[in-house]
């Protein structure tokens, strides 16, 4: 028999229409998921005594409940569905919580992560903000289809056909300018300069009306995305105020994250090495960016006076929707490999004697924003993770190394909230330099086992970029 760990707990099993709800070694009863009835499922689990309640997260429908547990005094021990599976021929709504409500007597259950309420506030308005930027998105797409319907190339020729210059073209259009060369005067400059016979040659076709309604309707629709999307950034705006800051956390010993130092402990001005890039303020945001005022200083404040947004690839934009996600609070997580598997981005296995298999992890929206961010990595020329990215990539493929250089960004934001550690960019240079070295090392030593001895070149060659 397993020892008994708590034996004032409950369970609940939750459904879109009904609660089972369990109390160990106790009855169980059925509730339905209106209002007034989750207060009686409070009252029901006080009369047993029962201090801490686990439920599986299904779908949306635990969250409401979650937050009425929460408020009452009660400890809400959310679990994943997929590792409380029942036994084999016993599985009924009413045999769930009962089930449930054993495993977490004996302390057999894992909670999952839930950040604290302002964070969960401010996650609802970034997923909503985000939906609006998809939704948008399809619009667009409908534009460019309108367009070419009537042999319209415009948005072949600029990078953005919602831009400033794509934007005024699209108004005079609708308003009903059909003139090529006055269309590519409302371009900017820039581009005027170095393409302006494309640009007219581009706005030459066929105004066929139905393509014209179908243009109007999708330029409306995108333009109220727009405006949702605003409306967005003032409530994420006001979200933030109520964001903590994240705790100050000095081990005598952090743990070590590739290209990164640990931040001095004295109230010395830390010395750095000089950088590699010199950074000329906050990244650039791409055009669905946040309009928010001093959005770089209030994150800095809430990543405890270190900005992460000087961290390879990430902006403050990407910034913002991770600590939507994560909270600022990193000590959540005991050592940054258990952050990194929780994001899924650490490879996991499944062993059983001398079988062994890989597992696939499930990647949650924090690890696939780590991921998009590492994408950029692929275009970088100055970056050291760059010069690691390609190297992966020539004998891992794109995915592989997108996935590794995602882990590798994301050690380096947990390090910089937790421990307060200063980012300081060595170079592709240094990082190619340093890996033909280790290189070099490694096959010095497999030649020794042979006999051989390697000598480097008095003058190599630059190494040849990778694939």
């Amino acid at each position: 028999m397993l020892k008994e760990i708590n034996i004032h707990v409950g369970a609940i099993d939750v459904g879109s229409e009904c609660l089972h709800v369990a109390i160990y070694n106790g009855p169980v009863r059925v509730f339905r998921t209106f209002t007034c009835e989750l207060y009686q499922v409070v009252d029901f689990l006080k009369e047993h005594a029962v201090k801490s309640v686990a439920m599986e997260a299904t779908g949306v429908y635990w969250i409401a409940l979650h937050d009425l547990l929460e408020a009452s005094g009660l400890q809400s021990v959310v679990v994943n569905g997929a590792h409380v599976k029942n036994l084999p021929g016993r599985k009924s709504d009413m045999s769930d919580p009962q089930w449930l409500a054993e495993l977490h007597a004996h302390g057999l259950l894992n909670a999952g992560f839930i950040p604290q309420e302002a964070v969960r506030r401010l996650r609802d308005y970034e997923r909503l903000r985000q939906d609006h930027v998809q939704m948008g998105s399809t619009h667009v797409l409908h534009m460019q289809k309108a367009l070419d319907r009537m042999n319209i190339k415009i948005h072949e020729v600029i990078s953005q056909l919602t831009g400033w210059s794509g934007q005024r073209i699209i108004g005079a259009i609708l308003a009903g300018q059909r003139d090529p060369e006055k269309l590519a005067d409302l371009c900017d400059q820039q581009i005027l300069q170095k393409k302006r016979p494309r640009v007219i040659e581009s706005l030459r076709g066929f105004w066929h009306p139905q393509q014209l309604f179908a243009l109007r309707q999708a330029w409306e629709g995108w333009q109220f995305y727009q405006k949702q999307i605003q409306a967005c950034d003032q409530e994420i705006a006001q979200a933030l105020a109520a964001v903590p800051a994240a705790p100050p956390q000095s081990p005598p010993e952090p743990p070590s994250a590739n290209l990164s130092k640990p931040a001095p402990k004295s109230d010395a001005k830390p010395k750095e090495m000089p950088l590699t890039l010199k950074a000329n303020g906050p990244k650039r945001m791409h055009h669905n960016g946040p309009q928010i005022a001093q959005l770089h200083q209030i994150l800095k404040v809430l990543c405890g006076g270190q900005s992460a947004a000087d961290l390879p690839t990430l902006t403050d934009y990407t910034v913002l929707q991770i600590i939507a996600e994560t909270g600022t609070d990193m000590t959540r997580w005991p050592t940054v490999k258990h952050f990194t598997a929780w994001l899924g981005l650490a490879p996991s296995s499944r062993q059983s004697g001398k079988r062994r298999k890989p597992e696939k992890r499930f990647r949650g929206r924090a690890g696939r924003l780590f991921c998009v961010a590492a994408r950029s990595l692929a275009r970088s020329k100055y970056l050291a993770l760059a010069g690691f990215y390609r190297r992966i990539r020539a004998t891992r493929g794109g995915q592989v190394a997108n996935i590794a250089s995602a882990r590798k960004v994301a050690q380096l934001f947990y390090c910089t909230l937790r421990y307060g550690m200063n980012y300081v960019e060595h170079g592709l240079q240094q990082y190619d330099a340093k890996y033909r070295a280790q290189s070099i090392k490694r096959l010095q030593a497999v030649a020794r086992r042979f006999g051989l001895t390697v000598i480097p070149p008095q003058n190599p060659a630059p190494m040849a970029p990778s694939a």
